[in-house]
């Protein structure tokens, strides 16, 4: 192998996670050598792609499966994304990040007891939201509250915020982050590779590090960092590692409707299902449309609309007694049970879209059948991880590493708003195992000053990485 392939740091898969770090690698530290491999010809082609997945900042404010602990790690890392963003030139900003009201809504004595406690558990964390009721509702999202220009039956409440960044286009920002490193690049006195259309065959410890067999040949690092969904706990166990992982894919489709919502509209979840509850986005990529789901099927494949990883989906299933528990587990919950028939049933075509209306209605109560449409070609798979050892679903984020310079990242939700975040605990992993430098004073300016200061408290971001 030449000088030219071997490297610092190699990063493999240019999702929004996977450029996130390399930026983050490439401005704040005095790594000189970096590689990033990705076997699509683009940045951002799989599940960072603006067709699959919500378009969401998740800031914890206004998702009821975040506790006010997880909302403030959330917190930080959704506000690294927007301080990078803000900063950008008004051109480029705007098609990354954009501006709309969002808010938490609840229907119903119950839920609207549940959103009106949680607003004064949250005010404090989330100074700039507020507590909406009726006519608040009907001013930021007309359609929400009112019917034929009359009040809707049901008793409403939501939380929210007029006015903020909370909408992204994480396969724009994938692309940013990717043309700063060219920038970086040329001015910097580095040497910053992004090698697309090569795919990662095998990777191997060795004397110096790490041998990446790709289809273009060898590539050699010091540490690697895989950033690939399910197909990174598919590497990991190939080195032996995260064995007491099994991956259940999820799938989430969406249903498109006519212009119906200005912005963000989640519901409550229920706190039975460990999948989140079904909302409302204005969508940022297609123009005058409303995006509603998602829903969630469990399919056998690493990525949506890819038969070939199907076969690599009973890889890393490693289906066994410990697998077979943790599924009747779930199963035997009456609530999960009835949401795994009804998301199956959102699937099959004429039947779906009625049965999907009625969702919708909670949040837009005068949609019709007629108005919604399947949305073809929409939605990603997420790779939900089978704690097989603690015989249950892990919801969080995940990275599996045994401390020799090499760490696997997969992204359950938060998703793509964790990108920062997560590559600022890989930055400091890896900085820290090569003995490397990191500008504090530029990673604070950067990423935690802007439209809002987080410097303060720093906390560990990924709470429960392994």
């Amino acid at each position: 192998m030449s000088a030219s392939t071997h490297y610092d740091v190699l990063i493999v898969g240019a999702g929004v996670t996977g450029t996130a770090l390399l930026y983050e690698l490439a401005k704040f530290t005095d790594l000189s050598r970096l590689c990033l491999v990705e076997k699509y010809d683009s940045v951002a082609s799989v599940n960072s792609h603006a067709h699959s997945n919500s378009q969401t900042i998740h800031c914890g404010d206004i998702e009821t499966n975040y506790t006010l602990d997880k909302a403030r790690l959330v917190k930080r890392t959704a506000y690294m994304v927007i301080n990078y963003a803000a900063k950008l030139p008004a051109r480029e900003r705007e098609r990354i990040i954009f501006r709309m009201p969002k808010m938490l809504l609840g229907v119903g004595k119950d839920e609207c007891d549940l959103v009106r406690r949680r607003y004064e558990s949250f005010k404090e964390l989330f100074p700039r939201m507020q507590l909406l009721e009726r006519q608040d509702i009907a001013d930021l999202e007309p359609n929400v509250a009112l019917v034929d220009g009359a009040w809707r039956k049901d008793e409403i409440v939501a939380t929210g915020t007029p006015d903020d960044y909370c909408a992204v286009d994480f396969q724009a920002l994938a692309e940013s982050f990717s043309r700063e490193c060219v920038r970086l690049e040329r001015s910097a006195n580095k040497q910053i590779s992004q090698l697309f259309s090569t795919k990662v065959d095998r990777i191997r410890r060795t004397d110096g590090g790490y041998l990446v067999e790709t289809s273009r040949g060898p590539l050699q690092a010091r540490a690697v960092v895989v950033c690939a969904g399910g197909h990174s706990l598919l590497m990991a166990q190939e080195m032996g590692l995260g064995l007491e992982y099994s991956c259940l894919p999820v799938a989430g489709s969406f249903y498109f409707a006519p212009e119906a919502l200005n912005g963000k509209v989640y519901t409550v979840q229920n706190t039975n299902l460990p999948f989140a509850a079904v909302h409302g986005d204005h969508d940022v990529k297609e123009r005058g449309k409303t995006r509603f789901g998602p829903t969630a099927l469990m399919l056998p494949m690493l990525e949506r609309r890819n038969p070939a990883s199907i076969k690599e989906f009973f890889k890393v299933l490693r289906f066994d007694r410990q697998v077979a528990g943790v599924l009747w587990d779930q199963f035997k919950v009456r609530d999960i049970r009835q949401y795994i028939l009804r998301n199956f049933l959102y699937e099959v075509p004429h039947l779906n879209r009625r049965l999907f209306a009625k969702e919708i209605r909670k949040i837009v109560p005068s949609m019709t059948v007629e108005d919604i449409s399947y949305a073809e070609g929409f939605g990603g798979i997420r790779p939900q991880l089978i704690d097989k050892a603690a015989r249950k679903l892990r919801l969080g984020e995940a990275k599996i590493s045994d401390g020799q310079g090499i760490i696997f990242n997969m992204t359950p939700s938060p998703g793509g708003t964790s990108c920062l975040g997560s590559g600022e605990n890989d930055m400091r992993t890896i900085a820290g195992y090569l003995g490397a430098r990191i500008d504090e004073s530029a990673f604070e300016r950067e990423l935690l000053m802007g439209h809002e200061d987080t410097r303060a408290p720093k906390s560990i971001l990924t709470e429960d990485a392994a």
